[in-house]
């Protein structure tokens, strides 16, 4: 007689998945065979709620995004390993969530830790108090706030992590932060977000890990702007530092597309965002570019991912990332540009030499230092600047030479 697998079953199956993919230290797997997720997402059935998805508990009625989410578990496990919290430490956790995330951060800070989650939603922060009484973490502290002002009055805090996507890092989480302390936080910039993990010198976060993720952003902050071409078909995703301006832009969408083809190919499963990375730290032109299912279907637009491609854009001309199997040796495929406007075949070609020198180079990814604005320091040799409201980035490739301000 075949029984239905119980939420401990299913729990242990996501888990050996996860740390087939990428191991994990004990105390992490441990606290993720224990903590039941099934029990912060009620109502969700139990095979959904143990794949490794994202679910969402709230929808936003003024954007496409959901106002919150419970992360995906496998996202959730690599940004603990980021964090690297230890029993006994202070930790403050940006984005209440389910307070699934909260209850893993008490399993590994233990009894003689504190945790500290903040939700900007009264709806979402009552929802993760309930969810914690109810499992059994009402010792976890769950604050109704603005994430950028942290939690002043618990901290200074060994670790914080953000549960939502940031532009920048806010003034407030530098004093909260101990000298020491470790910050990991989904940082967007150039269309992109990358989970990074910092550690506090004084006026200074250095990284030593940065890893694809997406998160939904956090509220509060601007820095990103959305710019809509060709009939809303198309869209750009840009820092606020970058001067796009459509009038000039969107005639080159009504011509056709040059197209160049660099020498790199990548398997069927091979991730290419590591390219997106790489030629943020040398070009300030990156940006994202989404294309609608209009567009697609009409076959005029064809990013090697619809919703997120990198892209150059330069005044009156733009070129994006594209690929073609047939092109490439059985079971992979070869990356190429598509260039648009008067110097979109200058771009195209351009960006096909980025992914050649990204191809050369898969394992060698760039290290970020930021600045606290109040004092930015000297600027590193062969770093990459990019300035933000509250901060000064800066990307340093190994063999990259500067190319910011």
């Amino acid at each position: 007689m075949n029984t239905a697998p119980t939420a401990d079953d299913l729990r242990n199956k996501l888990v050996d998945a996860i740390v087939k993919t990428r191991p994990l230290p004990t105390r992490i797997e441990a606290a993720m065979r224990t903590v039941r997720r099934d029990q912060h997402v009620p109502g969700i059935d139990l095979e959904t709620t143990y794949s490794d998805r994202a679910i969402s508990i709230k929808d936003n009625p003024n954007g496409p995004l959901p106002l919150s989410l419970a992360s995906v578990p496998s996202v959730v496990a690599m940004m603990l390993d980021q964090l690297d919290a230890q029993p006994g430490h202070n930790v403050l956790e940006v984005g209440a969530g389910t307070g699934y995330n909260a209850a893993l951060l008490s399993e590994l800070v233990g009894s003689t830790g504190h945790v500290t989650t903040v939700d900007i939603d009264p709806g979402v922060a009552l929802y993760a108090r309930q969810a914690l009484n109810r499992t059994g973490y009402g010792h976890v502290t769950v604050i109704e706030r603005d994430g950028l002002l942290g939690a002043e009055e618990n901290g200074p805090y060994d670790r914080i992590i953000a549960a939502v996507g940031l532009w920048d890092i806010p003034p407030a989480w530098w004093t909260q932060l101990k000298d020491g302390g470790r910050l990991v936080l989904p940082l967007r910039w150039r269309g992109q977000t990358r989970s990074a993990a910092l550690t506090r010198h004084g006026n200074t976060l250095t990284s030593d890990s940065l890893e694809l993720c997406g998160f939904v952003p956090i509220i509060g902050q601007d820095g990103e702007h959305t710019t809509r071409l060709a009939g809303d078909t198309v869209r750009l995703h840009h820092d606020h530092d970058q001067h796009i301006d459509p009038t000039l832009l969107d005639p080159a969408f009504d011509g056709q597309a040059t197209e160049a083809w660099s020498a790199t190919e990548v398997a069927s499963t091979e991730p290419f965002d590591g390219m997106w990375l790489h030629t943020t730290a040398t070009d300030d032109r990156v940006c994202r570019i989404e294309v609608t299912t209009e567009a697609l279907d009409a076959g005029i637009r064809r990013p090697a991912i619809p919703i997120r491609t990198p892209a150059l854009v330069d005044g009156n001309s733009a070129a994006y990332m594209i690929f073609d199997k047939t092109k490439a040796t059985p079971g992979h495929a070869l990356l190429g540009a598509a260039g648009y406007g008067p110097h979109g075949a200058d771009l195209a070609h351009q960006l096909t030499q980025y992914i050649n020198t990204w191809g050369t180079h898969r394992d060698l990814a760039p290290s970020l230092t930021i600045h606290h604005s109040v004092s930015p320091g000297p600027m590193p040799a062969g770093g990459h600047a990019i300035r933000k409201n509250d901060t000064l980035m800066i990307l340093t490739l190994p063999g990259s030479t500067p190319n910011g301000s």
